[in-house]
């Protein structure tokens, strides 16, 4: 695959599975955007490898998880290889320095999830989404830069913030991943607001469920709040995209705040019509700033 096509591929997966991000990336400069949809496209990529629930098992998963990852190494190395995301991937790591020991955190949690499908307490959970969120934030700072002297300030916010998504995710999709036999809630939270696993299964949004999904609720606030003041250290180039999906995901919180915190019987979605205001607000930020930006000089601020 060409690299012109590998990103089309990954913009075209950012795009199906990502809604509500990929209306945030089309606040980005062009040049940009794409190297975002990259590294989503990748992590994507990945997360489908490990999420596939075909005849093969877990042993066909994990071969398939070594055969991309070995494809990965090779394509670092400079090979050619056979897969739709690499080429884009690759080429956005090695023009950005994107680390290496963050994509294998990523690979290592996602790893995880071939094994363990259980968290007994928070900071269990907090060390899966170590790799699999954090280290997403991580991956992405380097494309959506910062002003100067503010790339190590930035990097805490940013790993908070792709906590604050995940956990909104984990909120969310509590039934959707039942079906898979992953509870990703931690079993000591369960516990606490006496709520089992067969109560989910049942699907019966019980008061005690409620009481449990608005604590996790309150628990991804606090991710979003110490992720907030890392927009400011990011190129004003990028505000306009990270504080839209910000909006965007804070969002899916509020609509489950609105149906009275029942996860199970109804799937929370930020309407079309509110995305499209939350895009329309940032749209004039991000004109301004993509203007300066291509009117500043190259390394001056």
């Amino acid at each position: 695959m060409t690299l012109t096509a590998s990103y089309e591929h990954c913009r075209r997966l950012n795009a199906r599975h990502g809604r509500s991000f990929y209306l945030a990336t089309l606040l980005l400069p062009a040049w940009k955007r794409r190297h975002v949809h990259a590294l989503y496209g990748f992590a994507r990529h990945v997360d489908d490898i490990v999420d596939e629930c075909g005849p093969t098992g877990t042993a066909g998963r994990a071969a398939a998880l070594d055969d991309v990852t070995a494809k990965l190494d090779a394509a670092t190395a400079g090979e050619p290889v056979n897969d739709p995301v690499l080429p884009a991937f690759v080429h956005t790591v090695r023009s950005f320095g994107v680390e290496r020991a963050d994509i294998d955190a990523f690979l290592t949690s996602m790893r995880s999830d071939l094994t363990v499908t259980r968290y007994a307490a928070y900071e269990d959970l907090l060390a899966y989404m170590e790799g699999s969120a954090a280290a997403i934030g991580l991956m992405m700072l380097p494309v959506l830069e910062t002003v100067p002297g503010a790339g190590q300030a930035a990097r805490e916010p940013a790993r908070e913030l792709g906590r604050a998504f995940q956990l909104t995710n984990f909120i969310r999709d509590v039934a959707e991943d039942l079906e898979r036999d992953r509870v990703y809630l931690p079993q000591e939270d369960l516990a606490e607001f006496g709520v089992t696993e067969a109560d989910l299964a049942r699907g019966t949004c019980t008061r005690a469920v409620r009481a449990l999904v608005a604590f996790e609720a309150d628990r991804a606030r606090g991710h979003y709040r110490r992720a907030l003041d890392g927009i400011r250290l990011l190129a004003p180039s990028s505000r306009p995209c990270i504080r839209a999906a910000y909006e965007l995901y804070g969002g899916i919180l509020g609509q489950i705040a609105a149906a009275g915190h029942d996860v199970l019987t109804a799937r929370a979605r930020v309407s079309r019509r509110r995305r499209a205001a939350i895009y329309a607000r940032h749209l004039l930020a991000a004109s301004a700033a993509g203007r300066a930006e291509r009117r500043t000089p190259a390394g001056t601020a």
